[in-house]
């Protein structure tokens, strides 16, 4: 016997806002049934099956800022390689080199050309901001709105305000110092490596 599921219980499934199920509907990606007193009933069935569409695909993306982080770079596509295959998807991996403050990365062009053109079922990240340092909810609203599931692997703990600020006036001092160095005097690249200490030092004390 087919079962059926409250818009509730079909948003935990899908692991997406009821919001978004309601959209998907308005767009027929995803279209329940009404009962008589006209609530949403959706099957189990074209939960656990839809947006299976086999011209879609998952998109695992991995991004770091320096060519020094390149061991980091393998890391996060050995975790996401490993988590699409055990979830048997269909999947390709995005790998991008670049600061999270660059909108024009390659790889996050790529990406973002794919989910316009509807061509992504889901898409795999190992942290938020392997997207984008600022606005990657503009990529997560990209989603919503084209039916794309968003599974972040690693959903750490809310860093405290003194953190995030540290961490995006590092990742300020990193784009800067890639413009001043060699093209600009020691005097600049000590001030830069002296920021950058100072910030890590203050970083570790918390």
């Amino acid at each position: 016997m087919e079962r059926y599921v409250s818009i509730g219980e079909a948003a935990q499934i899908k692991g997406v806002s009821i919001d978004t199920l309601r959209l998907w509907e308005e767009k027929e990606i995803l279209i329940p049934v009404r009962t008589e007193g006209g609530h949403r009933r959706y099957k189990l069935s074209d939960l656990l099956g839809a947006n299976n569409n086999t011209n879609k695909k998952t998109v695992a993306y991995a991004r770091v800022s320096s060519h020094d982080q390149k061991a980091d770079l393998e890391r996060q596509a050995l975790v996401l390689s490993a988590y699409c295959e055990h979830q048997d998807y269909n999947y390709i991996l995005i790998q991008d080199l670049g600061s999270g403050l660059n909108y024009k990365k390659k790889g996050l062009r790529k990406l973002i050309d794919l989910i316009l053109g509807e061509e992504v079922d889901r898409l795999v990240v190992t942290n938020k901001d392997r997207l984008l340092r600022f606005g990657s909810e503009l990529v997560f609203g990209l989603c919503e709105h084209f039916g794309v599931e968003v599974i972040i692997l690693n959903k750490k703990e809310e860093a405290t305000f003194e953190e995030d600020l540290a961490k995006d006036v590092l990742e300020i001092i990193t784009v800067f110092s890639a413009r001043l160095y060699g093209s600009r005097s020691r005097k600049n690249q000590e001030i830069l490596r002296n920021l950058v200490k100072a910030i890590d030092t203050e970083d570790n004390l918390d």
